[in-house]
């Protein structure tokens, strides 16, 4: 059966043929990831030719990255080799020197005392390389070549204990281990918080000692194609944890919830529910932080494919108050629920938001310029105007002097820079002449008539007397285009200006009507 399925593969299964029995769907084949979840990186570098001569350049950092089986095996190895070599020769100059058969002798004086074979001259090695020094071999002066040889032996010796122990020391201190405590969640969870959409996953510290600056990171793994065609595998993308806020820099005493934000710059921005169900992504999350213990810089790795990714979820709490402390439990750690999600995403989300809204607001024709009364006049043209409203002989008396009064109204008050909207907005020429003394007179209904007739045989203070009227029946501020259809149906009841002045100003401007107009309106 395992050569079956190493020769057709996994999916391979055996279906029974006989009646009455069923076979199962087939299993849904492994989804290949670029970090496993204990963080190693799934990648094998192959066809390196003659690169490989590059990791014999770097030798302690091949020792180191070996694996411990190959590193005590090359530990044992170097030093049996150097002991023997060095124990040979020992070995070869005793025999050049003749102290091998004469080593018995007392009157004879050797190159080393009591080495006459090969394994008294591989303990003398072991004894000086430990120094151990029994005091039953040792070297005479007679011998140059031995003082050499001990010499070489060790320089060789401080030399090979300082890279083996050294390779040793490193591959034991290395802070790899301390990734084992550090804790991630088995699934990451995509919900709303403070009104945003987020992608979150829930870190943790089981060590008591603290990881000093810690920080956090995370990059999105995830195939595409360029608008000019090139095909990128495994394109790498940084996903914001907080970079900008200082929200990445973790204080890693209790379990924490890192959040991302899906927004505008998110490569999350059009991702839905829907959509997540067909997206192969992995999302590769990296903490980094220094060992409080040791000060050397520890980083765990762990990783979430489209899978792991679980939308309309939270995480539990963990931490509980007690007696004096915070209480973590971390059997809840992995844990999480289902809450009320949105099942679309924030790039539909912002464009329904952008929609104009169906109601239609009220509109109301205001004119603030000659080309806007101009433009008034043409819709008045063709549905109607205000003025159409009034009895049809009040329409005629008014028809004459309507139009010249509204443009030349607009038009004094357009004439210094910018464009009145209302009294408060008129120039200043305007507004002293509507405080002028013979404005006063006409109010008062006193005063000369010289001086009456003066003020009302100009346009000016027509237009200022038709505005003045206007804003003491209202007692508010109006815009122009309001204004001159107000001060329009008070000129037209004060068309007559030729009326005679010496006859005193009535109290009421409903006086001021010719005994015609009285009656019409006394009739209305």
């Amino acid at each position: 059966m395992a050569a079956l399925r190493r020769k057709f593969g996994e999916d391979y299964q055996v279906v029974n043929t006989s009646r009455g029995t069923t076979f199962s769907a087939p299993v849904k084949k492994k989804r290949q990831r670029f970090v496993e979840k204990n963080g190693r990186c799934n990648v094998q570098h192959g066809n390196l030719g003659g690169e490989t001569s590059r990791y014999l350049s770097d030798l302690f950092t091949t020792l180191v990255d070996l694996k411990w089986r190959w590193n005590l095996l090359i530990f044992i190895l170097t030093y049996t080799i150097a002991w023997l070599v060095m124990a040979s020769m020992w070995w070869i100059i005793a025999y050049i020197r003749g102290d091998i058969g004469n080593g018995h002798d007392q009157s004879y004086t050797p190159c080393v005392a009591n080495v006459y074979n090969f394994p008294s001259a591989f303990l003398f090695f072991i004894e000086t390389e430990a120094t151990i020094g029994y005091g039953y071999r040792y070297i005479t002066e007679k011998c140059p070549e031995g003082i050499i040889l001990f010499l070489f032996q060790s320089l060789l010796g401080s030399i090979v204990d300082a890279f083996l122990i050294g390779c040793m020391f490193i591959k034991m201190s290395q802070p790899k281990k301390r990734a084992e405590t550090l804790m991630f969640s088995q699934d990451a969870v995509i919900s709303q918080r403070d009104g945003k959409l987020c992608l979150m996953f829930r870190v943790g510290n089981l060590r008591n000692s603290h990881m000093v600056s810690a920080q956090i990171r995370c990059k999105l793994i995830k195939s595409r194609q360029t608008p000019e065609g090139e095909f990128l595998p495994l394109d790498q993308c940084e996903l914001d944890v907080g970079f900008g806020t200082g929200a990445d820099q973790l204080f890693l005493v209790s379990p924490l919830t890192i959040c991302h934000e899906i927004n505008s710059k998110s490569p999350f921005f059009d991702l839905s529910q829907r959509s997540l169900k067909s997206e192969q992504f992995e999302i590769v999350v990296i903490l980094e932080g220094i060992v409080e213990t040791t000060g050397m810089t520890c980083q765990a790795r762990t990783s979430y494919t489209e899978d792991e990714v679980l939308w309309g979820h939270r995480f539990l709490p963990v931490m509980s108050l007690e007696d004096g402390f915070f209480r973590v439990d971390y059997s809840q750690f992995h844990s999480n629920f289902e809450v009320p999600t949105p099942a679309y995403s924030v790039k539909e989300y912002e464009e329904k938001s952008s929609l104009p809204s169906p109601a239609a607001t009220p509109h109301r024709d205001r004119v603030f310029s000659v080309d806007c009364l101009e433009a008034v006049e043409e819709r008045g043209g063709r549905g109607g105007s205000v003025s159409s409203r009034l009895p049809s002989k009040l329409q005629r008396m008014s028809s004459s002097g309507k139009e010249d009064l509204q443009r030349k109204v607009l038009r004094l008050s357009s004439q210094p820079a910018e464009r009145a909207c209302s009294t408060g907005d008129l120039p200043l020429k305007l507004q002293r002449m509507g405080s002028s003394p013979c404005q006063d007179e006409i109010a008062g209904g006193g005063g000369g008539g010289g001086g009456v007739s003066g003020c009302v045989g100009e346009d000016q203070g027509l237009q200022l007397k038709s505005l003045k009227v206007g804003f003491e029946v209202h007692g508010v501020t109006r815009s122009t285009g309001d204004l001159h259809r107000r001060s329009l149906l008070h000129t037209q009841m004060h068309a007559p200006l030729h009326t005679p002045l010496s006859t005193p100003t009535p109290k009421r401007p409903e006086d001021n009507l010719p005994a015609k107009l009285r009656r019409m309106n006394a009739d209305r």
